[in-house]
């Protein structure tokens, strides 16, 4: 007997009882419900929620397996195994140990985000009574993603149970929320345990238990550099683009998000509007911070002169402005929904990520707070695009009928 065959024997066991919901999500993961509908007219399209999902994780797939390598590589710098000047198509940074040691870091973040948020998940389902629902399959992915890779487990694992319970299901679960779980669960991190989620030793591993290590690893991402005002240290522009500098396990390539944009663009299920003004936001509050810098209006000393000073469209591949605009920000179910609400959404995004970045220097990384302002704010913003929009026609059926 095949898999399909003993899965739909054991569903139809539990047909009715309150484990019926675990079966259901087991079966339609792997397979195509086999029910169909009876009444009414409907659509018929060639997806649905699960498959969307599993493309936004196809995209994510290239950022996990970078970071994979890039904190093995990391670290091998840090304790003088490989050379800093190791590129892309260098042996030294495909090498296995880079791999080895970037899985046994990695993977257990994966592992552990998506056991506890889907036993959660799978919890308030069998109380509820409901389906088991698809949200949590992106935010399973995300979360290890957005992390330093040397984050506790049990951490992770309250985090996870904070964010999935706070941040959605008391909203009513997936669809129903008006945070995104994977940045509550950040937020939470980062407001429970600021000592793992910022500073100079987070974010390559061993950097954290220096018990046995070299005094010399320091996991210090360009951001806190530039907030030290000391500069980019020895980090290219090249390093920042491809992505070969100490941050949060997904988000240090730039190349890679790109290519999942495109995919999310592609397939229409990232929204290009949301993407395309939160970057301009970004550039725009550069622009100004670096006219502020021209003027003269900052003295060198200042602790806001290093991150002031960054070329403007330099901001794009330092931190993760670019990971929270493709990832995050185009979340469907938190942002805005009209096509204007989504240009004025993404741009205060971009815009208020740069302002956090600079003012507050124990937090230079402030993509992740600016989509949370405006996943709460874009029911207002989608509010008043709307209340627009009658307005105006009603004021061309007035002169029209006049």
């Amino acid at each position: 007997m095949g898999l399909k065959q003993s899965l739909h024997k054991t569903k139809l066991k539990y047909e009715g009882t309150k484990m019926a919901p675990a079966f259901n999500a087991l079966h339609t993961f792997l397979y195509l419900p086999n029910e169909t509908t009876h009444n009414g007219t409907h659509v018929k399209v060639a997806d649905d929620l699960k498959r969307t999902m599993n493309m936004v994780i196809l995209s994510l797939v290239p950022c996990l397996l970078f970071g994979i390598l890039n904190a093995g590589y990391q670290y091998n710098i840090q304790i003088g195994e490989v050379s800093k000047a190791a590129g892309f198509f260098s042996l030294e940074f495909w090498n296995f140990s880079n791999f080895s040691i970037g899985a046994w870091k990695v993977l257990p973040l994966v592992v552990v985000s998506y056991g506890v948020g889907l036993l959660v998940e799978f919890i308030f389902a069998i109380i509820k009574g409901h389906e088991v629902e698809e949200g949590y399959l992106v935010t399973g992915m995300l979360v290890p993603l957005i992390v330093p890779v040397d984050i506790p487990l049990w951490m992770l694992s309250v985090a996870v149970v904070f964010g999935v319970v706070i941040g959605k299901e008391v909203f009513g679960g997936t669809g129903m929320n008006i945070l995104n779980p994977a940045l509550t669960i950040r937020a939470f991190l980062f407001f429970a345990y600021p000592t793992w989620m910022s500073g100079d030793k987070v974010w390559v591993t061993g950097a954290v238990d220096t018990v046995g290590q070299p005094d010399a690893i320091s996991g210090e991402t360009i951001l806190g550099s530039l907030a030290q005002n000391n500069g980019f240290g020895d980090w290219s522009l090249m390093d920042q683009f491809l992505g070969f500098i100490p941050g949060s396990v997904g988000e240090t390539s730039k190349l890679l998000i790109i290519v999942g944009a495109l995919i999310l663009i592609l397939s229409k299920i990232g929204s290009w509007r949301i993407i395309l003004s939160t970057l301009v936001g970004a550039l725009s509050m550069g622009l100004i911070f670096n006219g502020v810098v021209e003027m003269g209006w900052i003295s060198e000393s200042s602790k806001f002169y290093g991150l002031m000073n960054v070329v403007f469209w330099q901001h794009l591949f330092i931190g993760s402005i670019l990971f929270g605009a493709v990832y995050m920000a185009t979340d469907p179910v938190t942002a805005s929904q009209t096509n204007k609400g989504k240009w004025i959404y993404g741009f205060l995004i971009g815009f208020i990520s740069i302002m956090i970045r600079v003012f507050n220097p124990a937090y230079p990384e402030g993509v992740f707070l600016a989509i949370l302002l405006m996943n709460v704010f874009a029911p207002t913003i989608d509010h008043y695009v709307v209340e627009g929009n009658i307005k105006k026609r009603a004021k061309r059926l007035k002169v029209k009928t006049a």
